[in-house]
């Protein structure tokens, strides 16, 4: 079971995912906050798997509720998802930043949204479907050439190589192909990557190629 932590000051929005979300077999709401300071107590109490937490709210915003959740050992479980209605803004790559896991505009189809959900909870790549490429092709321009860069030497050349796959939104099978390697064997290659940077999750990872400057900003 799916265990979602909902956390968004309008109402209607809570109550429309939360409608969505109920009737699946493998998902559970497990509570609802209307800022984002309440959204970390619930997040502490509940240790859900999924926060979906709006980035725009009153008071404790979204980027600082995720901030609070990524800096607690104790929430390391929680995976966080930005809501946002604004699509590419300004704000998400800040999200990113603060330890999100990927984000979600709020008028994506519903079986897209609860694709998102599923990936999210495994801890895979939400950075792979198309709408957060999206994202990645707005702030990061990755090289055909990157991977032979000096950014992150800690990685093998190969490490390197999966890394900036991922930071172009590309999933396992996707960086399997491209590598011409086994998805297991691209898996392997972005985890040990994740290990030896400190990573949370894709997301981070992707910022740390960027900052880096394994991948250069579009």
């Amino acid at each position: 079971m799916i265990r979602v932590l909902l956390v968004d000051d309008q109402p209607l929005i809570r109550s429309g995912f939360r409608a969505l979300l109920d009737v699946e077999d493998d998902i559970e709401v497990v509570a609802e906050a209307a800022d984002g300071g309440e959204g970390v107590l619930l997040a502490r109490k509940h240790l859900p798997d999924i926060a979906l937490i709006d980035i725009q709210m009153p008071g404790v915003d979204g980027i600082e509720a995720t901030r609070r959740i990524a800096a607690d050992p104790a929430l390391s479980g929680v995976h966080v998802v930005i809501l946002t209605n604004y699509g590419l803004d300004e704000y998400v790559f800040n999200a990113l930043r603060a330890g999100a896991a990927g984000f979600l505009v709020k008028d994506i189809e519903p079986e897209d949204f609860l694709h998102a959900i599923r990936v999210a909870a495994r801890g895979d790549a939400l950075l792979a479907p198309s709408i957060t490429r999206k994202l990645i092709d707005r702030y990061v321009t990755v090289p055909l050439g990157g991977a032979g860069g000096t950014g992150l030497p800690e990685l093998t050349n190969r490490e390197r190589e999966a890394v900036v796959l991922v930071a172009r939104g590309l999933s396992n099978d996707e960086i399997a192909g491209h590598m011409v390697i086994s998805p297991s064997t691209a898996k392997t290659h972005v985890n040990r990557a994740m290990t030896k940077l400190h990573a949370r999750d894709r997301a981070q990872l992707v910022v740390l190629a960027y900052e880096s400057g394994l991948v250069a900003p579009g």
